[in-house]
C-alpha cells in the first residue's frame, strides 16, 4: 500500500512538471521553476524510489510520442538521465526501455534525434558497465587524476559587479565556496567507487561495511583502489567483447578483496542507499577586466607551478607565475614564433647537465657537433614564457625536445594530433548588456587564437546565460534612447526570452531565475534561507551545465564607426543584440541656431542616407539606396518570433514625414521596418549622432556621423582567405580551405533542447 501511494505521488509531480510546460502555471507562483528540483530532491532523500520514477518517466515518454506531445519528449528525457546518473542502481530491463525509446527517436528532426543519439550512445555504455555515466561524471568534474579518463572540466560563473547589487555577488560567492568546500578528492573517490559497486552487485553490496574498509584506508590505499575500479568500468565500457556479467565479475573480485576477512557493517543487505552526487568544480568571477575571461582560461589549461605540490606554493610565486604567464602570451602574439630558444650559440654556455647525458657518445658522434661561434647570450627570465607554456603542455601531442633527438640523431617524429581534455563551461549572469560583454570577448580570443593557436586545440568551451535583472543596476542602460531609461526585465532579457520560447526547458528551468536569484539573495539570514540557497541555486546551475547541451547560435555583427573629426581614426567594435543611433542634443551654438531654422523648415531629426542589402526569400543580394530625415533607429539581432531568421537585422527606422495641409506645414513619426545583413547609414548633413550597443551606456560612441554594420567574420577564416587571395585569381571566390570554414562569428549559447521547430 505505501508503495502505492509512493508511486501515486510521483506520477502526481511529474503530470504537475508537463501541465507547467503547457503553460499552466502552479497555484503558488514561488514554486514556478522549482518543480523539476523539488522532484528530484524527494528522490535524493529516498534512493530506493529512482526505478519508480524511472518507471513512469518511461511511460511518460511513450504515451508523449503516440499522442504527439513532442513538447514533453526532451524534459522528461532529461529528468529521466539526470535520475539514472543518480540512482543508486537500475535493472538492465529498464535501461533497455530507455535505449529503445531512444532509438525511435533517430527518425524524428533535429534536435529530438541529436539528444536520442547521444542518450542511447551513453546507454549502451552504462548498460554494459553499470556507474559509468556517473563515475565519468565526477571524475570530470572534480578534476580527479585517471588515465582511463584523463578529461577535466570546470565551471567559471562570470557576473558584471556593475550590473549586479552587491547582495548578490556576495550570495553567490558565498554559496561557490561552500559547493567547493563541501567535498575532498579523497570523498569524491570514495563516492566512485562505492557507486560502482552498488551499481553492479546491486542489493548484494555491504555498503556499511565497504566504507569502514574505506575509512581504514590511507589516501595513498584509496586512490590505488579507485584506480582499479576506474580501470574496471572504462574496461568494460569501451571493449565490445565484455558483457554486463563479466564486469560484474570483475568488480566483485575488487569487492571482495577490499573487504578482506572485515566483518559485515551494521546496515542489513537488500536495501539500496544514496550515493550523493557532488557539486561540480565552480569559480566566481567579477568581470572587471576586458580580458579576463582569456587570463582564466589560459590558466585552466596550464595550471600554475604543475609540477610542485599547490599546499607548499607562496602567494608571491602564484603572483609572480601568472604575470609571466599572461603577459608573456600577451607579447608572443606579435610574432608567431614556434619555438623560443635561450641557447646563446656559444659552447661553453651550455650547462654540464646538459653535456652529462651524452659524455659516452662515439668519436664520429663527437665530431658531428655543431661548431659555435661567438654571438651575444640571451639572458633568460626566471620563467621564461614560451618555454614555460610549451613544457606546459608536453601532454599527450605536444612537441618532443628538438635538441636531444639533433644529438642523437634521432629523426624527429610528427607530433600526434592535441586532444581536447579540458572543458570550460562559461556561465553569465545578467541581461543582455553582459553577453554584450561576452561577444567582445569572444570575438577577441578568436582573434588571438588566430594569431598564435593555444586554447583552441586544448580546450572544450561550452557557453550558458542565466538571466538576472535587479532594478539596482549602476550602469544605465542606453543613454542615448529615452525610451531605454525606464527599461522593463523583458526588454533587457531578449536573448532569455528568445532561448524560452525556443526552448520550453529552458524557460521552465532558467528564465524563473531572473526574480528568484536577488529574492534569494536578499532574504534575511536564518536557517532556512541557508538551506534553500545552499542547495537551489548551485543545483540549478550544475543541472543546467550538466544537462544543457545543445547551442543555440548568435550571429555577432561588426560596426565601424566615423567620427565628424577627421583626426579620429575610425573605431570598430562588435554588437550582439542591439545597436541604438539617436540624433546628439549636444552640439555647438552656432549649429544650434542652424539646427532651429532646418527643424522649421524640414522637421526634428537629421537627413540620413541609408544602404543596405535586403533580404528576400530568394536568398539574393539586393541592394537598396534611400534618403530619409530620422530622430533615430534600432537595429535588433534578436528576432521577437523564434520561426524567424536568427541571421539578420531587423532596422527599425523613425522617420519625419512632411505634411503640407490647408491650416500650414505639420510632421508625422513614421515607424519603417526592413531586414538587412549589411547596411550602411550616413549624415548627409554631417551633424553628429550617438550610438549605442547592446542597451549599454559603457558602449556608446559620441559625434558619429557614419556607421558600417555586417555579420562579424570569423578571424581565422579573414587569415586564410589573405592567404588565398594572394595566390588565386578568383578574388571574389572562396577556393581551396576557405570553402570548408565557418565564414560567419557565431556566439552559442547551450540550452536543453535547442531550437525546437
Amino acid at each position: 500500500m505505501e508503495s502505492t501511494e509512493v508511486e501515486s505521488d510521483i506520477l502526481r509531480r511529474v503530470r504537475t512538471l508537463l501541465r507547467e510546460l503547457d503553460g499552466h502555471h502552479p497555484a503558488c507562483q514561488r514554486d514556478r521553476g522549482m518543480l523539476r528540483w523539488t522532484l528530484h530532491k524527494k528522490i535524493d532523500q529516498n534512493p530506493s524510489n529512482s526505478s519508480i520514477l524511472v518507471r513512469i518517466l518511461v511511460k511518460e515518454l511513450e504515451r508523449a510520442e503516440r499522442g504527439d506531445y513532442r513538447h514533453y519528449i526532451i524534459p522528461l528525457l532529461h529528468t529521466l538521465m539526470y535520475t539514472l546518473i543518480k540512482a543508486p542502481c537500475t535493472s538492465d530491463e529498464l535501461c533497455s526501455r530507455v535505449y529503445d525509446f531512444c532509438k525511435k527517436l533517430l527518425t524524428l528532426p533535429k534536435p529530438f534525434c541529436t539528444i536520442g543519439l547521444d542518450y542511447a550512445i551513453r546507454l549502451k555504455m552504462e548498460r554494459t558497465a553499470p556507474g559509468m555515466l556517473y563515475q565519468r561524471m565526477v571524475i570530470s568534474e572534480q578534476s580527479l587524476k585517471s588515465d582511463p579518463y584523463p578529461y577535466q572540466e570546470k565551471i567559471f560563473i562570470f557576473a558584471d559587479p556593475e550590473l549586479l547589487s552587491e547582495a548578490i555577488c556576495n550570495a553567490l560567492v558565498t554559496d561557490t565556496q561552500a559547493a567547493r568546500l563541501s567535498q575532498s578528492p579523497r570523498a569524491c573517490m570514495c563516492y566512485v567507487i562505492i557507486h560502482a559497486m552498488q551499481a553492479a552487485l546491486g542489493e548484494g553490496c555491504d555498503l556499511s561495511g565497504l566504507r569502514m574498509s574505506l575509512q581504514d584506508m590511507s589516501t595513498s590505499e584509496v586512490e590505488h583502489w579507485f584506480q582499479q575500479v576506474v580501470a574496471a568500468v572504462e574496461c568494460a565500457g569501451s571493449e565490445a567483447s565484455v558483457d554486463r556479467g563479466q564486469h560484474v565479475e570483475r568488480l566483485e573480485k575488487i569487492y571482495c578483496t577490499l573487504r578482506g576477512s572485515l566483518p559485515p557493517g551494521d546496515a542489513p543487505l537488500g536495501r539500496l542507499q544514496g550515493i550523493p552526487l557532488p557539486n561540480p568544480n565552480i569559480s566566481f568571477h567579477l568581470w572587471k577586466e576586458d580580458d579576463q575571461l582569456w587570463k582564466e582560461l589560459v590558466l585552466f589549461i596550464r595550471p600554475l607551478s604543475q609540477s610542485c605540490e599547490p599546499d607548499h606554493l607562496s602567494q608571491d610565486l602564484d603572483n609572480f607565475e601568472i604575470q609571466d604567464i599572461i603577459s608573456e602570451c600577451e607579447s608572443c602574439e606579435q610574432t608567431r614564433f614556434s619555438v623560443l630558444s635561450t641557447d646563446s650559440g656559444i659552447e661553453r654556455d651550455l650547462p654540464p647537465a646538459a653535456e652529462e647525458p651524452f659524455a659516452p657518445c662515439s668519436t664520429d658522434t663527437e665530431q658531428s657537433r655543431l661548431q659555435r661561434k661567438g654571438g651575444i647570450k640571451k639572458k633568460p627570465s626566471p620563467l621564461e614564457s614560451m618555454a614555460f607554456l610549451q613544457t606546459g603542455c608536453n601532454g599527450p601531442g605536444a612537441k618532443p625536445a628538438a635538441k636531444a633527438q639533433k644529438r642523437t640523431g634521432v629523426p624527429a617524429k610528427p607530433p600526434a594530433p592535441l586532444q581536447r581534455l579540458h572543458t570550460a563551461r562559461i556561465v553569465l549572469l545578467g541581461d543582455d548588456r553582459v553577453l554584450g560583454r561576452l561577444a567582445q570577448a569572444y570575438h577577441s580570443l578568436r582573434k588571438r587564437e588566430t594569431r598564435r593557436v593555444f586554447l583552441t586545440p586544448r580546450l572544450n568551451l561550452q557557453f550558458y546565460y542565466i538571466p538576472v535583472v535587479t532594478g539596482q543596476s549602476s550602469v544605465p542602460t542606453a543613454a542615448v534612447s529615452p525610451t531605454h531609461a525606464a527599461a522593463s526585465p523583458e526588454e533587457l532579457c531578449e536573448v532569455a526570452g528568445y532561448l524560452g520560447r525556443a526552448d520550453p526547458w529552458y524557460e521552465s528551468n532558467i528564465n524563473t531565475l531572473c526574480h528568484m536569484i536577488p529574492k534569494l539573495a536578499t532574504m534575511p539570514s536564518s536557517p532556512s534561507k541557508h538551506l534553500v540557497t545552499d542547495l537551489f541555486i548551485t543545483d540549478v546551475i550544475a543541472y543546467y551545465v550538466r544537462m544543457g547541451a545543445q547551442p543555440v547560435c548568435f550571429q555577432v555583427y561588426m560596426v565601424k564607426v566615423f567620427f565628424n573629426d577627421p583626426a579620429l581614426e575610425p573605431a570598430e567594435d562588435v554588437f550582439l543584440t542591439e545597436l541604438c543611433a539617436q540624433m546628439q542634443d549636444s552640439i555647438s551654438h552656432r549649429d544650434l541656431n542652424l539646427t532651429k531654422k532646418k527643424t522649421t523648415l524640414e522637421g526634428p531629426g537629421i537627413d540620413l542616407a541609408v544602404m543596405y542589402k535586403k533580404v528576400v526569400v530568394s536568398d539574393r543580394a539586393k541592394e537598396v539606396s534611400a534618403s530619409l530625415r530620422s530622430t533615430g533607429l534600432v537595429m535588433k539581432a534578436i528576432p521577437a518570433d523564434e520561426a524567424e531568421d536568427l541571421l539578420c537585422l531587423n532596422v527599425n527606422v523613425t522617420e519625419i514625414i512632411k505634411i503640407n495641409n490647408l491650416s500650414g506645414r505639420s510632421f508625422s513619426a513614421v515607424a519603417n521596418r526592413l531586414k538587412t545583413r549589411d547596411i550602411k547609414i550616413r549624415s548627409t548633413e554631417q551633424r553628429p549622432f550617438t550610438v549605442c550597443l547592446d542597451k549599454d551606456s559603457r558602449r556608446t560612441y559620441r559625434n558619429v556621423i557614419s556607421v558600417e554594420v555586417s555579420p562579424c567574420l570569423e578571424p581565422s577564416y579573414c587569415l586564410q582567405k589573405t592567404r588565398t587571395m594572394k595566390s588565386s585569381v578568383h578574388e571574389a571566390e572562396d577556393v581551396g580551405l576557405v570553402k570548408y570554414m565557418p565564414k560567419s562569428l557565431l556566439l552559442p549559447i547551450n540550452t536543453f533542447a535547442g531550437v525546437i521547430q
